[in-house]
């Protein structure tokens, strides 16, 4: 298991009540240069109380506050003199707690609502305006704030939808200020922060580095590691950032599966050595992987088994390293991974969260790995992950780069992974990235997988011929953490471009499409 930093001075918990946001909340507090970790609502509040948390902050969560065995806290949390904020669920839990008014009657309200500020100066409020739109998602409502608490704003239907109390330094809303649609959440956050907590907003990326430095010298010592290298940004980052930790003790292990992109085994080795100097071994497993995948379709079962491959590449690589370096009996006893957040939600390791699909790194992973594994940007999004790896000093071509899976295009060819339908997907794939940068677009697309629906097939003209072939989806998508997402609306002349030279240049493909479904209901990959 990762190694868990104690708590850092001015350090502001997120509790965790099962909520789609708890990590949106966490980073929204760091986006205000204050440090956050999140804690489970399990956690007793006196083990809370004892990281001597600046602040608290209550998520939201699916439960209502008075279903039989919804999350509770211990009264104490709001009279320890420590500044407590609630959100949604949390907002709830604090007026029922504290002896105020909430119950279900009808007051449903969902997505963008507006707000009627009715105390403009408030500690919450100050500067923000009388109406603005926030989001919300609840089914019971505040109807009477505790005693000593002011009510500051409501809504048509809610008469309770926040409320303050500077004496105590309690404070709640019922809304979600961390979501973007809530047009002054982020100002309304860092109110909380700044005024109500009195936090020095002084947290920085450099802070990060720094602390997770100290971490992994911690954690792995005078012992060896190895990271393995996907051309991806996550693991570039966090192999500069172990590498920096433990220099000459860490070897990079790049697998060069099968799966990759056209060019991406070349970049990895040219441009990732010369910017961090890093040892790198090269192991070509394309057999190995092909092998293992014959015959597989489901997408759940190729992600474990990729996992699984990767796990035992690298058990065959420790060998190797040990016996190269001479040092023996010197063992490799880490794996270093550059697991991000989302990665942990969607396979199921996020507080009351479902496993949407097992990610090749967390829930693809098998039971019997012998490696303790180092990842030091477990609790990280991505623009985070960025910022990172500049402060690290990478290349922008290596931090600004789009978003690649681990499993690499084994999850983008839906059906049955073979060498020639690789080979298919790969000049696909090189014309998009081709275009997309031609066109400048590459800072506005979040990511653009390219999909072979391998399984599928259509009628098409060409040559004046009929041919039956392959269709092929772009899926350009902007996103600002990889949890949600929208499908970008490009240029039609670059689609029209991209398409064209797809189907005339990729022998076996003729149908291109677009896919204009956000996430949820979709995930950014199609497997």
């Amino acid at each position: 298991m990762p190694a868990v930093p104690p708590a850092a001075p001015d350090a502001v918990l997120v509790v965790d009540f099962g909520a789609q946001y708890a990590q949106l909340i966490a980073r929204r507090v760091r986006e205000a240069r204050v440090y956050s970790e999140i804690v489970p609502s399990t956690m007793p509040v006196s083990e809370m109380l004892a990281k001597n948390p600046k602040a608290i902050i209550l998520s939201g969560g699916p439960s209502s506050v008075y279903e039989e065995g919804a999350p509770t806290l211990d009264r104490e949390i709001f009279e320890a003199g420590v500044p407590v904020f609630g959100m949604c669920y949390g907002f709830q839990l604090m007026a029922t707690t504290l002896g105020g008014a909430v119950d279900d009657n009808g007051a449903r309200e969902y997505g963008r609502t507006p707000l009627a500020v009715s105390k403009a100066g408030s500690t919450l409020f100050e500067g923000t305006p009388t109406e603005q739109s926030v989001w919300m998602s609840h089914g019971d409502a505040c109807s009477a704030a505790p005693e000593g608490f002011t009510v500051t704003a409501s809504t048509d239907v809610v008469p309770v939808a926040a409320f303050e109390n500077d004496e105590k330094k309690l404070y709640g809303v019922q809304y979600h200020p961390e979501v973007m649609h809530s047009t002054h959440g982020q100002q309304v956050l860092e109110h909380f922060l700044y005024r109500g907590a009195g936090i020095d907003p002084d947290w920085t990326t450099h802070n990060v580095v720094e602390e997770q430095i100290a971490a992994i010298q911690a954690q792995v010592g005078t012992k060896r590691a190895i990271c393995g290298l996907s051309g991806g940004v996550d693991s570039a980052v966090a192999a500069a950032l172990v590498q920096k930790a433990i220099g000459d003790q860490l070897t990079c292990v790049y697998v060069d599966h099968g799966l990759m992109r056209k060019g991406e085994t070349e970049q990895v080795e040219k441009d990732f050595v010369a910017a961090t100097g890093v040892q790198l071994k090269v192991v070509d497993a394309q057999e190995r992987f092909l092998n293992a995948l014959a015959g597989v379709s489901d997408p759940e079962k190729k992600r474990k088994i990729i996992g699984r491959e990767f796990i035992r590449v690298f058990e065959q690589a420790q060998a190797e390293i040990v016996a190269e370096a001479g040092a023996e009996g010197e063992d490799v006893a880490f794996l270093v991974q550059g697991t991000l957040y989302p990665d942990v939600v969607e396979s199921g390791g996020g507080t009351g969260t479902a496993n949407i699909k097992s990610h090749h790194n967390v829930g693809g992973l098998p039971d019997d790995i012998e490696f303790e594994l180092v990842e030091p940007l477990r609790q990280l999004f991505k623009d985070e992950v960025r910022m990172v790896g500049q402060e690290l000093g990478l290349p922008e071509e290596i931090v600004q780069r789009q978003p690649f899976p681990g499993p690499g295009l084994g999850i983008r060819i839906v059906g049955e992974v073979t060498k020639e339908r690789l080979d298919l997907l790969r000049e696909a794939d090189a014309i998009a990235r081709e275009e997309l940068t031609a066109a400048g677009l590459d800072r506005d697309i979040w990511q653009c997988p390219v999909v072979l629906l391998a399984d599928v097939r259509s009628v098409g003209v060409q040559g004046d011929g009929r041919t039956y072939g392959h269709p092929i989806v772009l899926r350009p998508v902007s996103s600002e953490d990889a949890m949600t997402a929208d499908w970008t609306r490009m240029p039609y002349d670059v689609l029209a471009k991209i398409s064209t030279r797809i189907t005339n240049e990729v022998a076996d493909v003729n149908r291109v499409v677009l896919d204009v479904t956000s996430k949820p209901p979709g995930t950014i990959e199609w497997e």
